[in-house]
């Protein structure tokens, strides 16, 4: 066997490391399955933007069904199985579910983005079909970076422990052709979407503050609702970020330092890589978590700012709604209800429900 797909460590840490990938598949494609099967039982149901979470789920269990087993049969295996044509294989794959799923989330953020309004004004609306282009439009992108290396520009091979196969990142002082493609691929299918996923949640985020704020002033709380979305937007962009930090930051070293790989131990550069598989296991968590607060709250936040604003005009001018005065606590409970009733009644009954 070729030595470059030998693995590199002991058979014990090839062990534990099979395992802890079997674990990760295991949950990756149960959790995953769960969104799927949820979302296929309110498909009819489902909101244009929902469509990209669907879309990432289906690249989570898609890395964890077609690459996982193979990483974990080489681990036990003590080396690489398949030489060069799985290797090509392992790489393509990584690269189409890696990059499809970095442009969905960063996709997904940039939709919330939109639709989430800034009171007094409304977000966007979006149509299924224009999601679905959207989908279509990511996958052309990742096959198109994926079949790069298959037709000259950048190349795939194995990992610098032995176990597993990825874009050539030690190429990159080798030759114009790898480092172009590498400093290419890190700023379009890399920092870009990181920049984008960051940026949207924050500003999904300060949107939400200042509509909450709008809110407080008629003696509104919702100091937990708030929190509660900041919580989301911190874990969602983040979460994602940190899995991967660590991996893009070890290939950044062999980059630039592919004289100097053996100061860096094989076990060393093993640790991010199975930090980064993380990422198809939890994303079905934080989805479950925080689904009512992604998709419910921001659209129960703006027809609530609405009511407020609605009945607070009907109150200036001298139309009485009630036949005596509530006070204290009674009066907000009144308000409360009334706006609640105002956001669960179509258009044309929110007079009368203001009105009773």
């Amino acid at each position: 066997m070729d030595e470059k797909y030998t693995s590199k460590l002991s058979p014990t840490v090839d062990f534990w490391a099979g395992m802890y990938l079997v674990i990760i598949a295991v949950l990756s494609v149960l959790g995953n399955t769960a969104i799927l099967v949820s979302a296929g039982r309110r498909l009819t149901l489902l909101k244009a933007p929902e469509l990209l979470t669907v879309n990432l789920a289906i690249t989570d269990i898609g890395m964890a069904l077609s690459m996982y087993p193979l990483s974990i049969a080489s681990a036990f295996n003590h080396a690489w199985i398949g030489g060069d044509a799985s290797c090509l294989y392992y790489g393509l794959m990584g690269m189409i579910f890696s990059i499809t799923s970095i442009m969905t989330l960063a996709a997904l953020g940039m939709v919330r983005y939109l639709v989430t309004g800034s009171p007094p004004k409304t977000g966007i609306k979006f149509q299924r079909r224009t999601v679905c282009i959207v989908i279509s439009g990511i996958w052309l992108y990742a096959g198109l970076w994926a079949l790069l290396p298959l037709l000259g520009w950048g190349s795939y091979g194995p990992e610098p422990f032995g176990l597993s196969c990825s874009i050539d990142w030690t190429g990159y002082g080798e030759s114009l052709n790898h480092s172009t493609f590498i400093m290419t691929l890190s700023v379009l299918c890399t920092f870009l979407p990181c920049l984008v996923i960051v940026f949207t949640y924050f500003g999904i985020a300060w949107k939400l503050h200042r509509a909450y704020r709008s809110i407080q002033s008629n003696d509104f709380q919702y100091g937990n609702i708030e929190k509660k979305i900041t919580l989301m937007a911190v874990s969602i962009s983040m979460g994602f970020l940190i899995s991967w930090t660590p991996y893009v930051a070890v290939s950044f070293w062999s980059m630039f330092h592919s004289q100097e790989q053996s100061h860096i131990t094989p076990f060393i550069t093993l640790l991010p890589c199975l930090f980064a598989k993380s990422a198809t296991m939890y994303n079905p968590f934080i989805y479950f978590i925080f689904r009512r607060a992604v998709w419910q709250e921001p659209l129960r936040l703006q027809r609530l700012w609405f009511c407020c604003t609605h009945q607070t005009s009907l109150t200036s001018s001298g139309e009485k709604m009630e036949s005596k005065t509530v006070k204290g606590s009674d009066s907000e409970d009144r308000m409360v209800a009334n706006c609640v009733g105002l956001m669960e009644a179509p258009c044309g009954q929110s007079e009368i429900l203001t009105l009773g």
